[in-house]
């Protein structure tokens, strides 16, 4: 059902008892990554969860439930992809309960293994980095379908499961989360997947009558600051350009940024 608006910011709810982090778009960015996870982990004083993320840290009165949504976008531009998806499989494993969204970027990279021929603009737009990060080189000048067989021989098995597996929406109390946003006056369970990898201005410039029963916390739009427009939070910082992987923290009714 769309239309029943949040007239108020503060009523939007996460799930009780627990604290999401919704990661934005990481690029290639390993570093920034790490450094995020970093500060998720100090910024959470859980004692009741284990792994690799959130270990046991200072007591708290009544310690929220930490949980991590990544918003897709994890491959292309920066210089590290397969160390990234390296650490996110390593991450699904050792924190079953984490949630990993399709991304634009993940579609090409699976577009270009299955039609090379027809998806060269993926070099284009930061493929050329991702091959790198696979030790496919050189990549200039070598026919994409050549290049599409050197990284299928690269790429782990895990890391194509992984980018098969990922979904396209998640639902947390009051919050949809999505890679790009929703096409106005579409209920969420009819939303095409191009629209939800891909969509920008028309989502951006939804009328308050189109907008959707929750509030969308996206990215694929990098912005200079994490923006929080009320009905629409959008976390893509432009990790690859300017070094801020940023997330934002919900819990209960409040929400706030952190970044790198």
């Amino acid at each position: 059902m769309l239309g029943k608006l949040f007239q108020k910011k503060d009523r939007a709810q996460a799930p009780a008892g627990k604290r999401i982090y919704a990661i934005g778009d990481v690029h290639g960015c390993l570093e920034e990554l790490e450094a995020l996870l970093e500060k998720a982990r100090d910024d959470n004083c859980a004692t009741d969860l284990s792994g690799s993320v959130f270990g046991n840290e200072e007591s708290c009165d009544t310690p929220p439930k930490p949980a991590l949504v990544f918003l897709g976008d994890y491959v292309d531009r920066g210089p590290e992809s397969c160390g990234v998806l390296d650490r996110l499989i390593a991450l699904q494993q050792a924190e079953p309960g984490t949630i990993f969204l399709k991304g634009n970027h993940e579609a090409l990279m699976l577009d270009f293994l299955a039609n090379p021929e027809d998806m060269e603009r993926w070099l284009e737009w930061g493929g050329e980095e991702t091959l790198r990060s696979y030790g496919v080189a050189p990549v200039l000048g070598r026919p994409s379908k050549e290049l599409a067989e050197a990284l299928r021989e690269n790429l782990p098995e895990a890391h194509l499961s992984f980018l098969q597996s990922l979904a396209l929406t998640h639902i947390e109390g009051d919050y949809c989360f999505v890679h790009a946003g929703l096409r106005p006056g579409v209920a969420l369970g009819d939303q095409q997947e191009e629209d939800l990898l891909w969509i920008r201005k028309k989502f951006h410039k939804t009328s308050p009558g189109d907008r959707p029963d929750q509030i969308v916390v996206h990215g694929h739009q990098p912005v200079e600051k994490p923006l929080d427009a009320g009905w629409r939070i959008c976390v893509d910082t432009g990790a690859c350009w300017t070094g801020r992987l940023t997330a934002v923290v919900l819990e209960g009714s409040n929400r706030r940024f952190i970044s790198t």
